[in-house]
């Protein structure tokens, strides 16, 4: 990942990625998902969520009851 960026979530369901990158965007960040997963084997990998290092703390606080 380019410098700058920080991973603040990631998990194995892309539906709860998605939702992370929403309730981001939504409050106005700017959001980067990588999806990890192996191509041939679906269970293997996660899906990654980064912001600017500058949105960290507001980012985690926003994703805190997501991560439960």
């Amino acid at each position: 990942m380019e410098k700058g960026w920080k991973k603040i979530f990631f998990t194995a369901h892309e539906y709860k990625a998605n939702m992370a990158k929403d309730i981001l965007e939504n409050a106005g960040l700017k959001v980067v998902v990588l999806n990890q997963h192996d191509s041939a084997y679906q269970v293997f990998g996660d899906f990654e969520i980064y912001v600017d290092e500058n949105d960290e703390e507001k980012a985690v606080e926003l994703l805190k009851e997501l991560k439960r």
